[in-house]
């Protein structure tokens, strides 16, 4: 895949120490923009101030060609959309989250905001090494993670503006919820067969959104 210019947003975050606690540190954060994104399926039209909005009711889409330390999402959730589509296992679900490591949509880790039929957060991989498109592996090959620390995290409602953040290190995953340690644990053997980069994935979900990154 063509190699994507990353483009710097005005706002950047100023670095700081890195916290002691539950909060998370503060990094430099680079704006994603549209006309980097490659959609793999669904799609996304440019909002307010260079926000992404999303009214599929499936959307899937990376980051090629650039690899990173951190992903974040900074969103507003809209409300489900007007037509609801279940996900391949049949599940009707909202969610939205970032795709890490995605090589194709077989093999891929995922850290997922779940807001119905059960709300959470939920860390899983999914492994088919030899499957390389939807239509080949299906809803096959996901193992949920289970974090060393796993913390409750705030319902989803029309209206309300979020930060959900991963940053790894080696097979060392800490995921940030509004600024508090929500998911803290180690990926699986499984999750490093395969590599590839950031993206996001959302489900009968409407968002405005941004999806920044630190790259390597």
């Amino acid at each position: 895949m063509r190699r994507a210019v990353l483009v710097l947003a005005l706002g950047l975050l100023a670095p700081a120490v890195q916290a002691s606690g539950r909060e998370r540190p503060r990094t430099r954060l680079a704006r994603a923009s549209l006309r980097q994104l490659h959609v793999t399926q669904g799609a996304l039209s440019t909002g307010p101030r260079g926000t992404l909005t999303i009214e599929a009711s499936k959307v899937r889409a990376v980051l090629p060609g650039l690899e990173a330390t951190a992903a974040e999402l900074r969103f507003k959730y809209l409300g489900p959309t007007r037509v609801q589509k279940a996900l391949a296992s049949g599940e009707p679900r909202q969610q939205l989250g970032l795709k890490l490591r995605a090589q194709d949509g077989c093999n891929v880790v995922y850290v997922m905001w779940r807001i119905s039929p059960q709300a959470g957060l939920v860390v899983s991989v999914k492994s088919n090494p030899k499957a390389h498109t939807s239509a080949e592996c299906g809803n096959r090959g996901y193992t949920r993670v289970r974090g060393a620390t796993e913390a409750p995290i705030p319902p989803l409602v029309p209206g309300a503006s979020h930060t959900l953040h991963a940053a790894w290190e080696g097979p060392d995953l800490r995921v940030h919820v509004d600024g508090a340690l929500a998911w803290e644990g180690a990926l699986p053997p499984e999750a490093f067969a395969f590599e590839g980069p950031v993206g996001l994935r959302t489900d009968n979900g409407r968002f405005e959104l941004e999806l920044f990154l630190q790259q390597r």
